[in-house]
Formats: structure tokens, sequence, C-alpha cells
């Protein structure tokens, strides 16, 4: 079973033992380098003692530890779930409420202003985000951007002087080589905010991840470890022996619910593309190159998964197609990476960057060559964007985002972006092709405003839209 580390949620409820949304108590202490919580004085005395340390005792390990652990932080969550009030126990004054969902993982400092990465999936739905610095200081954390797919968050804490985790390469990963995975398991309820380690080696890149996970995130090319890692280390740094983080910790393979051996790291170097992004935009600029792929269908999927990428159709008008790519080609490499099988080009466009001009080797009738692509933005993205009672962003349905997404209408908006309130209310996601309003077909975008505005305050509104080639209709007024 493949599981995403995820946070450990402990259930609580609004009104017992503390204000609602305040970060768990931490007492004041100091803490020692092997994580034991003394005094201040004896923190002195055990500090001035640590220079007679026999110096065999120090190694790589336990450099590379003390270079990063102060950069390592607790993340913690609140998600807050709306229960209806029982009738009952509110005759009785007892009436429910809220529940809070706390929940806690681990990311690493960054930027030494407060800019910390961690996993999407530990901060997805929270209402609040704090974070807790080793020694046990706690921020309101600000959410700067995310992307599920990647399942890498950022997040900006206002504090300065901040000790900063280095960043290696996870383009010449050793084999064998040994890993230190560092993080809170269990946070506080092992008595404090210092990180936890375990140690272990690589054991293998490059690995694809096909069991379904929750959400959306889509793990490919991972770093797998046999370090230790457990619930609650989600989004925590996983560092070579010199010190310097080569993987974000996200998910493991267990049978049971507790570690086996097998952990699994984002590589850092995808980790730092889309930091950047989510630093520069405040979201993630997806590559694009307008290429459908062919799914193995013969019997022996592991001999058909060796045989290459093909491709099964071209966006007119991508990038692929101005490159002169065709149906029926084989994506044999791109820039340095072999293209074995689909998931090895899931892998490769996750870490392309728009605007990158990338070198392709394709096999076409029997000959070998190779083009130029230059990665561009999703259609939609550079599309014009009409907004909609101001809550609602649509475009014009295109032949290559038709092409791109797979919609089977032929005219239409599609909804780029929706607030959550709109979304609850319609039934309507980001995504969703809005085709007819009451009886009026919609052509482009500007159909959607014009339907909205006539129909306002004129009775119930019906939109019919297109989702996963289905056809559904929702029903609302607009006052």
């Amino acid at each position: 079973m493949m599981r995403r580390l995820g946070t450990l949620l402990l259930a609580a409820t609004l009104g017992c033992g503390g204000a609602a949304g305040d970060a768990p108590a931490v007492p004041p202490f100091t803490a020692d380098a092997a994580g034991l919580t003394v005094s201040a004085a004896h923190a002195a005395q055990r500090t001035a003692a640590s220079d007679s340390i026999d110096s065999r005792r120090r190694t790589l390990i336990t450099d590379a530890v003390a270079k990063v652990a102060p950069s390592v932080v607790t993340v913690q969550t609140e998600v807050v779930q709306h229960a209806p009030v029982d009738p009952f126990e509110a005759f009785f004054g007892r009436a429910s409420g809220d529940r809070v969902l706390p929940g806690l993982g681990t990311g690493f400092i960054v930027r030494s202003d407060g800019v910390i990465v961690t996993n999407a999936h530990v901060i997805n739905d929270a209402d609040s985000i704090s974070v807790a610095l080793r020694d046990g200081t706690t921020y309101r954390a600000k959410l700067l951007g995310k992307d599920e797919i990647n399942d890498i968050a950022v997040l900006k804490i206002d504090a300065k002087n901040l000790p900063v985790a280095t960043l290696g390469s996870s383009d010449n990963l050793l084999i064998g080589e040994w890993v230190i995975a560092i993080g809170n398991p269990y946070g506080f309820l092992l008595g404090n905010p210092e990180p936890s380690v375990t140690t272990g080696v690589i054991s293998a890149t490059g690995r694809n991840l096909v069991a379904r996970s929750e959400g959306n995130a889509t793990y490919v090319d991972m770093i797998q470890t046999d370090a230790a890692i457990n619930p609650g280390n989600s989004g925590g740094p996983l560092v070579d022996a010199v010190g310097e983080v080569i993987g974000v910790n996200s998910s493991i393979y267990t049978p049971s619910g507790g570690s086996v051996g097998l952990g699994f790291a984002i590589p850092i170097n995808r980790v730092k593309r889309v930091t950047e992004d989510l630093l520069l935009h405040g979201a993630i600029r997806r590559p694009w190159l307008g290429i459908k792929l062919e799914l193995p269908e013969t019997e022996n999927v592991r001999q058909a998964l060796r045989s290459g990428v093909v491709v099964r159709s071209v966006v007119p008008g991508s990038p692929a197609a101005r490159a002169g790519l065709r149906p029926g080609d084989t994506l044999v490499r791109s820039r340095d990476r072999v293209l074995r099988n689909p998931f090895d080009w899931e892998a490769e466009q996750l870490d392309l960057r728009v605007g990158e001009q990338v070198r392709l080797v394709v096999r076409r009738d029997g000959r070998t060559f190779s083009v130029r692509v230059t990665v561009a933005d999703l259609p939609e993205v550079s599309a014009p964007k009409v907004a909609v009672l101001k809550e609602l962003e649509v475009v014009t349905l295109t032949p290559a985002i038709r092409a791109e997404r797979g919609i089977r209408s032929q005219h239409g908006a599609l909804i780029y972006n929706v607030s959550p309130r709109v979304s609850d209310d319609l039934g309507i996601e980001k995504g969703d092709v809005i085709v007819q309003i009451n009886r009026a077909p919609i052509d482009d975008a500007q159909d959607v405003a014009k339907a909205l505005n006539a129909y306002a305050g004129r009775g119930v509104i019906r939109m019919f839209f297109e989702r996963a080639g289905r056809i559904y209709s929702t029903d609302f007024m607009i006052r």
C-alpha cells in the first residue's frame, strides 16, 4: 500500500483546554545536541564539555545533522470541521459545535527571512498554519503558494536571521550513499520540538510510484531510501553525508502503516524549480508541449513500459506541433533523460521550465533525429480571461484547450478560476466547461457574462457544463 506520510491528526473540540486556534503550549526549555530537555545551567555545562568529546565519536553523519537540524521546523495546522448542532444536546445546554483537527508535519527553512518548504499535503485544507522552531518559538505562517501535483508548499513566517538549510543537487546521487531523514514524527507527543534523525542509504533513484494516493500528487522519478520515515516526517529534508538537502520526504510504502524501510523523497532540483515559481508567481507555471502519449495496452505490460514513449496525438498549434512532431513518433530522449516509458516522460515534464528550449531525440520510420521545442504555458493560461460576478473567471474554449484537456464540447467557456464560495454553492469546479445557460448556448467567455447579467434577478438560472466528458446542470439564483 502506498501512503503519503500525511500529518498526524488529533481530534479536539472547541472550548476544551484553551482558546480555539492556539498553538499547543510549549514549556520553555533548552535542548542539547542529543535532543534531551535540560536546564539552562546544565545546558551551559554540557556546551562547555562538548569540546572534550572524543573526536572519534564525530562522524560525517553527526556533522551533517548539526549543519541542517537548526533549520528544521515543526508545521502545525488546524482544520475546522463544521458540525451541525444536535437539538437534544442544545436543549440541555450542551450544544455541539465546530471541531478542530490539529495536524503536524515538518518543514525546513530555505531563506533567512522565514521562507519555509514543506509538502502540500501537510497544509491542505488548513484553516490556520503555525511553525515551531527548534527552540520552541512558534509563529503564525502564511501560505505563499502550493503545487499539489508536485506536493510542494512554500510558507512564510515573520522572522529574520534564521538558520538556512543548504540545498544540494539530486542530479548525481549515488546508489548506496549515506542519507539522513530529519523530521518531527509525532510532533509534541515526544515532548519537545527537537527534530528526530534516522539514517540509511539511497536505495534507488528514478522510482515511479504508480499506486493511487490521496489528492492530486504525481510521484515520479522519486528518491528511494531505507532511512526510517514515519507519520509527521512529511516535508522534512533528506540530507546527504555532507549536510546538503537532496530531497523532501513525502511518502512511504507500508502494509502496516509504519515504516518498513521503503521511503520516498521528492528530488531537490524539482523542489527548487517549484519553490522559485511559487515565490515569483504564487502558483506553479505548468510546462506544456502539447503531446499526448500512447499508453501500453499489450498483454506484456512490463515489456511495453520499456519500449519507448510513443506519441498518440499532437495538439494543433502547440509547441510540439510547431517543432514538427507527429503522431506515431517515438520519443527516445529529452535533454539528458532517456525516455523508456510514459512515466519517464511524466517525470521529465515536472522538471521542465516555461520558456526553456528542450532538445528531444525522436525516432520515426527507422531513422533518429533531434528537434528543439520551446516549453510554453498551458493554453488557458495565456488566453484572454473574462471575470464574471467577481468570483468566477472563464476563458473561451479553443481547439488547443479542447485537445489538451480532452473536452468533447465544440464550444463553451472553460472555468479558469472560481472562488470556494461559488464552487460550493453552484457545484462547479475549475476545469469545468460552461456550454449553456438557460436556453442560451455559450460560444465564448463573453457569452457567460452576458447571459448571467441578462438572467440576474429573473428567477432560477440553469447552467449546463461539461465535466470529464459528461454534461451536468446546476440551478441557482442571482439577486
